[in-house]
């Protein structure tokens, strides 16, 4: 791996970006990763991930907004990739747990869909690029409602379909 990107860092065609999306940080510490590869002068592929292990507080004030995300897609740049306008469609699966906010109750489960992104990438420099993006997630979520964090006792399950804003992008992207 390491010696992967060494040799990536010696290319010239900056066919790869690497990034992490500052608005997932400011959402109670999620960590995100992004990793893509042009592969024409229009079209990059990327796979990205998202983890937060975190919760607050002590039970019945629990608050909590845990995740496990992965998702697989496609970014298309009408003037070249790594630089201006995009739009992205990717499939994502997630496994969740929030709650404690508003109510006591807390969800956990797992969703699977599609994202639909678009954004535009501001070159700071010919290396480092500024993200700016909105996203749309639709898809079928598996889920458990509990009566509080700590009891365990089940109020609600099931499965249902789905359709929310997924991401605010605010992301800072190293190309090489």
């Amino acid at each position: 791996m390491l010696s992967a990107l060494f040799f990536a860092w010696t290319l010239s065609g900056q066919a790869l970006s690497v990034s992490t999306n500052f608005a997932d940080l400011a959402n109670r510490g999620t960590m995100s990763l992004e990793a893509g590869y042009g592969v024409s002068q229009h079209w990059s592929v990327n796979a990205g991930v998202k983890y937060n292990p975190f919760s607050f507080g002590e039970a019945p004030d629990l608050r909590q907004s845990r995740q496990r995300s992965l998702s697989a897609g496609v970014r298309y740049w009408p003037w070249n990739v790594w630089s201006g306008w995009w739009a992205a469609a990717a499939l994502r699966w997630q496994e969740y747990n929030t709650g404690g906010f508003v109510s006591p109750e807390t969800c956990e489960g797992d969703r699977y869909g599609g994202v639909f992104r678009a954004g535009y990438a501001y070159m700071l420099t010919p290396r480092l690029n500024l993200d700016f993006g909105l996203g749309l997630w639709g898809g079928y979520d598996v889920y458990t409602v509990y009566a509080c964090p700590r009891c365990g006792r089940t109020v609600a399950d099931g499965a249902d379909y789905f359709f929310k804003m997924s991401d605010i992008i605010v992301a800072l992207s190293f190309i090489f």
